[in-house]
């Protein structure tokens, strides 16, 4: 019997996939726009072929899955199973609502269709699963050498729009791109959420006081790093902390208060792991 979780993140999935479909057949196939990854290699089949996109879909994918599974594991094979089976369907359900909603002007569409895309496939990486193909590809990538699933998603599909270019024009290969780096940004943000975290690095002579107000009032932990002022030789305690951008902004005040010549320097984090922070899809 399944468990809830796995309910809820099949439920999850399919909804991932009906909402990225919607956009497919929407915004993108009315203006022979293409999407990314098999999809967009599926929905070139189409406009040549004139067959539904989500047939393609599932003969292109199977022996992918073999390579995603031996390279992944076999849960994440499982449900991207679920999500490339329950794409195809959505894909072939909707591929008629372009009848009863068009947007007539194409670079609008390439807007709406990469965020609504985006944030279908983001709700299915989300939930640990993939709509199958290129996916599993730019999983497999990133679980190797820790790139961003966007930024692979977008390498691979510059890829398929030169295909595409052959049976469309510059201007439709254009306005592609731009709904492709749309729905890579819009997966990123769905995956590692709009907050993202930041490392804040604070050099003061009140470390411990600054210390226990980032523990008191913040409920966040730090770290001491040992450094030395190059120039004076004395020893100081570097604060190092994980902190949202609104608690940055929460730490900036508390140390003004506490000293205000207080060196901080603030980076971007591409992903956080551990005690107090979400749990990364992969």
């Amino acid at each position: 019997m399944l468990k809830k979780e796995n309910l809820i993140r099949i439920l999850m999935i399919i909804i991932g996939s009906l909402i990225y479909s919607i956009g497919v057949n929407i915004f993108i196939v009315p203006h022979k726009l293409l999407s990314g990854g098999v999809a967009g290699i599926a929905i070139i089949c189409q406009y040549l072929l004139k067959l539904p996109s989500g047939y393609f879909v599932i003969l292109i994918n199977i022996p992918i899955f073999l390579i995603g599974i031996r390279s992944v594991d076999k849960e994440f094979g499982i449900f991207s199973f679920i999500g490339m089976i329950s794409m195809s369907l959505a894909l072939i359900c909707t591929r008629n609502l372009h009848n009863f909603y068009y947007l007539s002007d194409p670079l609008l569409s390439a807007l709406c269709g990469g965020v609504i895309t985006g944030i279908g496939m983001g709700i299915v990486f989300k939930n640990r699963a993939s709509q199958g193909g290129t996916d599993i590809i730019a999983v497999v990538i990133k679980k190797k050498y820790g790139a961003s699933i966007g930024r692979i998603a977008f390498m691979i599909n510059i890829i398929i729009v030169t295909i595409g270019m052959l049976i469309g024009s510059f201007q439709i290969a254009v306005y592609t791109l731009i709904s492709m780096y749309l729905n890579g940004q819009v997966i990123d943000k769905v995956l590692q959420g709009m907050d993202r975290e930041k490392v804040m690095f604070i050099v003061t002579q009140d470390s411990d006081v600054v210390k226990q107000q980032i523990l008191q009032k913040l409920g966040r932990g730090v770290t001491y790093l040992y450094g030395e002022g190059a120039y004076t030789g004395s020893k100081k305690n570097v604060i190092y902390c994980i902190l949202t951008p609104k608690e940055i902004e929460q730490a900036k005040d508390l140390i003004q208060d506490i000293d205000s010549s207080a060196v901080i320097s603030i980076m971007d984090t591409i992903e956080v792991r551990g005690k107090g922070f979400k749990e990364m899809a992969f």
